[in-house]
């Protein structure tokens, strides 16, 4: 790992989510936000950002950024807010979210909106009110011998390497599933029944299937979900990342769940992998600070159903005016934790062994306002909700000595919070 300062990271007031200790910048006096916004109203422009300690709630949309891959996010926000009258009654911040393929279009827009206080969702939601189809894609079988692919790969790469030369040493696989039901999904009660896990901050930001020809409003989906990753927040000059990396299912048996926290505490491949991820975003940081320090091992990281290896990256910006939050995320995505390493290597072998695009899921959603601030969070723990179908998502980092079953198995439990929000196990049953 590169010579970088470590130690206690210390971002002044950020959290462990990366939201201040004073409030977020939001508009003093925000237009009024609809009392039940929902997907099948004429409202799909809706996001949020919720934790313990913050909430980010956007309605309306009062003009798209134009859409581009990664590199040239930071440059069009800049010119998005340059560009924005001084008489705008809107508020002065951009939402969104970056797909996993960096050279593919994003989506942000400027909401018409902005509130601290949640929205009132209206209804109940009962699995068993509805009727579900499941289809893996691709299917756990599938899904083992891919990694077995990828076995393959990395050890053929270690092989025939030149001395010197750059080795693939991680690839993340994930996969999905594919659900419909016999009624529409309401992305927003969804996002509700993603509460009762602390360790993580619910989204929900309207994404695109493709925007290769003219949308429609009814072309949008809503991307759910509840993630435990902070990717970048930036306030002033402070910055903070906490990426997560090495994973174990947590057990319902106090001494199981122990023994799951202290074997992954103790495993030496989930502590490499680990140290890929974190010494890909210092190096991707290290161009803008002026200071940037990790401490020198991680600690654990809990949510409902994982445990995790995390390690909270602080930095101070050299100049904090001239960088935003956004094109600070875009630098990092996909970091080692969602693509692998070498990042373009590892992404090129995910799209021929996945099978599928996996879209705006293992991309970035967050916010960024007119000085530069903001928050973005890696789009995990998630499903693409559009009219009746749902497609959830799970992925595993692929290393020496991976077991295909095992990883099979990881993706399932990471599959749960969104299974469980749904109220449906991976074949379709209801389980409320």
């Amino acid at each position: 790992m590169r010579d970088y300062a470590s130690g206690e990271a210390n971002a002044n007031s950020l959290d462990a989510h990366g939201f201040a200790s004073g409030s977020i910048d939001v508009v003093s006096d925000p237009l009024p936000v609809p009392a039940t916004p929902t997907a099948d109203a004429a409202l799909p422009w809706v996001f949020a950002l919720s934790a313990v300690e913050r909430r980010l709630f956007a309605t309306g949309l009062q003009r798209r950024l134009t859409a581009g891959p990664a590199a040239t996010l930071g440059d069009r926000v800049r010119a998005f807010f340059a560009a924005l009258p001084a008489d705008s009654q809107a508020p002065q911040v951009l939402v969104g979210a970056l797909p996993f393929d960096r050279t593919a279009d994003d989506l942000f827009f400027q909401p018409q909106s902005l509130s601290a206080t949640p929205w009132n969702v209206a209804g109940q939601w009962r699995a068993d009110d509805r009727h579900w189809r499941v289809r893996g894609e691709p299917d756990r079988n599938g899904y083992q011998a891919a990694v077995t692919k990828a076995l393959a790969t990395l050890a053929q790469a270690r092989e025939t390497a030149a001395p010197g030369e750059s080795v693939m040493t991680k690839l993340v696989l994930s996969r999905s599933l594919l659900l419909a039901a016999d009624q529409p999904i309401d992305p927003l009660a969804l996002s509700v029944r993603l509460t009762g896990d602390p360790g993580a901050v619910r989204f929900i930001t309207p994404t695109l299937k493709s925007q290769a020809h003219p949308q429609t409003d009814a072309d949008i989906r809503h991307l759910v979900g509840a993630t435990p990753e902070l990717l970048l927040h930036k306030q002033g000059a402070q910055i903070l990342s906490h990426p997560l990396a090495g994973s174990s299912r947590r057990s319902a048996d106090p001494r199981a769940d122990h023994a799951a926290a202290d074997a992954l505490l103790h495993s030496r491949k989930d502590h490499r992998e680990h140290g890929w991820v974190v010494e890909a975003i210092l190096d991707g940081l290290a161009p803008f600070c002026s200071t940037l320090s990790a401490p020198r091992e991680p600690e654990l990281v809990s949510t409902e159903t994982m445990w995790h290896l995390g390690t909270r990256i602080a930095g101070t910006l050299r100049h904090p005016d001239d960088t935003n939050a956004a094109e600070l995320a875009a630098v990092l995505h996909p970091t080692p934790a969602v693509g692998g390493t070498p990042r373009d290597t590892a992404v090129k072998l995910i799209g021929e062994l996945e099978g599928y695009d996996r879209g705006f899921y293992a991309g970035a959603v967050g916010w960024t306002d007119a000085s530069g601030d903001g928050a973005f969070y890696v789009s995990l723990r998630c499903a693409e909700i559009h009219g009746q179908t749902a497609r959830v998502y799970a992925g595993a980092g692929i290393v020496e000595g991976s077991d295909p079953v095992a990883e099979a198995e990881e993706t399932s439990a990471k599959l749960q919070a969104v299974l469980r929000a749904l109220g449906v196990d991976e074949t379709g049953r209801p389980i409320d």
